[in-house]
């Protein structure tokens, strides 16, 4: 592709500190993980944090370290990539799928709330909420913030604290948003970041776990490390664990690209803004939703397709993006609809329309924080073509579109 989804913004910052750790000798459990864990805390506004190897392995020691296991749910969307279902799966654990909110595309606090009332009772022996048909305990909250779009957190804690659950949020999308001028991260029990190359900041592969509970940290730290204490012998395991490390080669990418993570963000805003400019112009399609008072992180530019047929719509853009060198991705599948999790069990999960329907409608765009003006004029010129084209064809009569006061720069 000519204009790739997403690119990694390395500079010779970060060449220059890998290549420090890889003459080091010292590539594992060394000084670059402690100090980027400590600068990286420091930055979301916790204690603790926890590298490991992947945002999801990130999302599986956090459900493990609160004790979420067989028997139990987790409310969460499946409007997210699958690592955020997966996570429970992994410890025999199950989510129960509550629907977003149709602009921000966010778990929705009003429909957590119903589905708890609705599908479960509470056991005044345990005090705990024990699903109706399949017995299951409800444990925890986990709210992804999809796109970089702070979730609706006040209402989420208030649903937690009243139901008494654990809250982990997966802010893998969403480094530097903020939610009543707090960042995310900071609002459940843990929080896990990623660090995959298409993040706002990346160690090529690469997760890490925040939080205050100090427990929570020394249980995570234990458990990504094969079990083993943070003070005890190299051979002596007290838990089943993991080898869930971050090399100090990653490490020392992070800290390259944390110190840059400021620039990173701002550029990443620029494209996007760019893109909102120039695509309000092009009839049936609607762009991200940005309500007042949440500061999203741009990690994707993602347009919704409308239209009696915003799957077939959509298929047809995607088609014509992918003929001019463009690439594009439909972001995100459901996913109860997704193959393996239809065969897990596809008979409890209730309908979610606003679910299916961003599933139908949701189409990522190239972005990336290096991405040039003239590259995204011309991904929007080429989407404004295929839609003039399509209206034409379909007799909807919209071919009459002001090109958008967008700066072309060699």
């Amino acid at each position: 592709m000519r204009i790739p989804l997403s690119k990694p913004d390395i500079r010779e910052r970060e060449i220059s500190l890998v290549a420090r750790s890889l003459r080091s000798g010292r590539l594992s459990l060394g000084p670059l993980l402690p100090e980027f864990e400590e600068r990286f805390a420091a930055f979301v506004g916790t204690r603790y944090a926890v590298a490991t190897s992947s945002g999801t392995a990130a999302l599986h020691l956090c459900v493990k370290a609160l004790g979420i296991g067989t028997g139990h749910d987790a409310i969460t969307t499946s409007f997210s990539f699958v690592a955020s279902s997966n996570c429970l799966l992994y410890e025999n654990a199950r989510p129960a799928f509550a629907d977003i909110d149709a602009c921000s595309l966010n778990l929705d606090p009003d429909d957590v709330r119903k589905t708890i009332i609705r599908d479960y009772a509470h056991d005044s022996l345990t005090n705990c909420w024990i699903n109706r048909r399949s017995r299951r305990t409800l444990r925890a909250i986990l709210p992804v913030h999809i796109f970089g779009l702070p979730c609706d957190m006040e209402p989420i804690l208030e649903i937690a604290h009243e139901f008494g659950l654990a809250v982990i949020e997966d802010a893998c999308e969403a480094l530097g948003a903020e939610y009543s001028q707090r960042r995310v991260g900071t609002f459940g029990d843990a929080a896990t970041f990623a660090f995959y190359p298409n993040k706002q900041m990346t160690t090529a592969e690469g997760g890490m776990i925040v939080t205050n509970d100090k427990s929570i940290a020394s249980s995570c730290r234990s458990f990504r490390n094969q079990g083993r204490s943070e003070e005890g012998a190299w051979l002596l395991h007290e838990h089943l664990g993991y080898n869930y490390r971050l090399s100090e080669v990653h490490a020392a990418l992070g800290l390259a690209q944390l110190d840059r993570i400021d620039e990173l963000l701002v550029s990443r805003e620029r494209v996007a803004r760019l893109y909102s400019e120039a695509l309000a112009q092009v009839p049936g399609i609607a762009l991200p939703h940005q309500p007042p008072g949440f500061k999203r992180s741009w990690f994707v530019y993602v347009i919704q397709v409308l239209g009696s047929s915003p799957a077939v719509r959509r298929h047809e853009l995607m088609a014509g993006l992918h003929a001019r060198g463009i690439d594009c991705r439909p972001y995100f599948p459901a996913i109860h609809r997704q193959p393996y999790f239809q065969r897990i069990d596809s008979s409890r999960f209730r309908p979610l329309p606003n679910t299916d329907s961003a599933a139908d409608r949701c189409l990522a765009l190239p972005f990336f924080p290096s991405m040039s003006n003239r590259q995204v004029y011309e991904v929007y010129a080429a989407i404004r073509e295929i839609v003039a084209e399509a209206n034409r064809r379909t007799g909807a009569g919209e071919n009459a579109i002001e090109t958008p006061p967008v700066q072309v720069i060699s």
